[in-house]
């Protein structure tokens, strides 16, 4: 899954981005709400996380202006107003989901998996190459029948080219659909 993490908060958008890595997702960061908006038009995302109090373009407006220009992109608001009016300011605004920080990981990932199961479920059946299987909604893949263990990389290639399988990628488009801006590979890769 690729993913748009808008945080302003260093330390946890390090943290979130290290613990949805490890989930097999792609991550674009950005710590401000109009850089944000930028890689918002300029890439397509399966899921965008979304600080509500954010520099130069906040939460609410990013998630309203998103709306509005007709995007569906699940959208899951982060933030430490826990009030109840805030929570409906939110949702009014378009987002599908508001979590109250602090929030451990697994609560976050267990939200993003009812997300996507809302809004993938048809969309994401079992891929299959001969007997190789990758399942998106489990991030597991087997050949044989047997569990294949990959590196989050690994397994976001070959989901890229299980669902592409009449199509061939250029070193520069794997790299733009697999890599963020800030964590490109060296050359060799």
């Amino acid at each position: 899954m690729r993913i748009l993490l808008v945080e302003d908060d260093e330390y946890l958008a390090e943290l979130l981005t290290h613990t949805l890595v490890e989930q097999h997702h792609t991550v674009d960061q950005s710590a401000d709400g109009l850089t944000g908006w930028t890689l918002a038009e300029e890439r397509t995302y399966d899921l965008i996380l979304l600080d509500v109090m954010l520099p130069k373009l906040d939460g609410i407006s990013f998630c309203r202006q998103l709306r509005a220009k007709g995007s569906q992109t699940p959208i899951l608001l982060m933030t430490a107003r826990d009030a109840s009016t805030d929570k409906v300011i939110g949702l009014d605004a378009g987002a599908d989901d508001y979590l109250v920080k602090p929030f451990s990981p697994q609560e976050l990932l267990a939200r993003m998996r009812a997300l996507w199961r809302r809004g993938t479920a048809a969309k994401s059946p079992i891929l299959e190459c001969g007997e190789l299987r990758l399942d998106p909604s489990a991030c597991e893949v087997t050949y044989s029948g047997a569990p294949v263990h990959l590196t989050p990389k690994e397994y976001a290639i070959l989901e890229l080219f299980l669902r592409n399988t009449q199509r061939v990628y250029s070193r520069s488009a794997i790299l733009d659909q697999l890599w963020g801006f800030e964590d490109l590979p060296g050359e060799d890769t």
